[in-house]
Formats: structure tokens, C-alpha cells, sequence
């Protein structure tokens, strides 16, 4: 029994309006959305892995993208920090996009990713900057090292130890 009040609450609280605004009341009811509708699409698949894909819509906006496979070697380390090289295959995409923001300005995307990373490209992209200045070099000291002291003496000469036959005679 209560376990199906408890069910009842929930279902009671989860069929409750929201109280988040939407569209209209941020906008009052005069609001109309844009109609933005596809007007050109086309998505092709191959046997080998690639694809190619795009579409365009009424507020001008695109975007395109082509995806191929490729193969890749790559170096594994095992855990007793040996390499091995190995083939892999993986994708290499490319792809653009253009749109216009609310406020007229164009823009364009163009990327690839690739066994180089990922490289967006577009004017609105940031930018580091350049550095253009002469790197400090290290001063250069002249003197000249300290050589070791030189000892000229003799080695002491180890006796000379004849062995003896046991009778008291010398073995030569």
C-alpha cells in the first residue's frame, strides 16, 4: 500500500507543469520562431569505410564533411617499456561549416582530423600571437680550468717470492 502511494506522489509530480519559461512568455506570445527548413541533403556510405555527407538550410547556413579510413602505425609500450609498432586503422575527417549570426556576421569553418590532431581553421578563431624578439644568449666566461698537480715519485717494488721444493732448494 505504500508503495503505491509513493507511486501515485511521483506520477503526480512528474505530470506537474513546469515552471521554466518558454520561448513565448520570455518574448510574449507575438514571438514566432524562424521557420528554418533543409533545402539540400545528401549522405553517401561505401563498402571501404568512407562517407561523405552535407546539407544546407534556408538561413544559409552548411556544413559538409567527409570521413575516410586509413591506416596508421603506431608504437605500444608494454609495461616493461618495450616499443613494438603495430598497423591500426582510423579515420581521417574533413569537414566545413557556414552560418550567419543573428547579428549578419559570417562565418566559416574548416577542419581536419587526422593522425596530426584535430586543426579548426576560420577567421573568427583566435590567434597566438607572435613572438618576434632575439633570444638572450648565455655569456661566455674565458679562463682557464685548473689542471691536477703532477707527483713525480717512485712506485714501491714488491719482494720477489721464490718458492721452495720443501727440502730447503730453490725451484728455478
Amino acid at each position: 500500500m505504500k508503495l503505491f502511494i509513493i507511486a501515485a506522489v511521483l506520477a503526480v509530480a512528474a505530470a506537474a507543469p513546469s515552471s521554466y519559461k518558454t520561448e513565448e512568455k520570455k518574448y510574449e506570445k507575438d514571438y514566432k520562431y524562424p521557420e528554418i527548413v533543409v533545402t539540400g541533403q545528401s549522405d553517401e556510405r561505401n563498402l571501404d569505410g568512407s562517407s561523405q555527407w552535407n546539407y544546407a538550410q534556408s538561413d544559409y547556413a552548411t556544413r559538409a564533411e567527409s570521413q575516410a579510413q586509413k591506416k596508421f602505425v603506431v608504437t605500444k609500450v608494454d609495461d616493461y617499456g618495450k616499443e613494438t609498432k603495430e598497423e591500426v586503422y582510423g579515420n581521417t575527417n574533413q569537414g566545413s561549416s557556414y552560418w550567419v549570426s543573428p547579428e549578419g556576421e559570417k562565418f566559416t569553418l574548416t577542419w581536419a582530423a587526422d593522425d596530426a590532431g584535430f586543426q579548426p581553421a576560420g577567421d573568427h578563431l583566435p590567434v597566438a600571437p607572435v613572438h618576434v624578439y632575439e633570444l638572450p644568449v648565455a655569456p661566455v666566461h674565458e679562463y682557464e680550468l685548473p689542471v691536477a698537480p703532477v707527483h713525480e715519485y717512485e712506485l714501491p717494488v714488491a719482494p720477489v717470492h721464490i718458492p721452495f721444493n720443501g727440502k730447503g732448494y730453490k725451484i728455478y
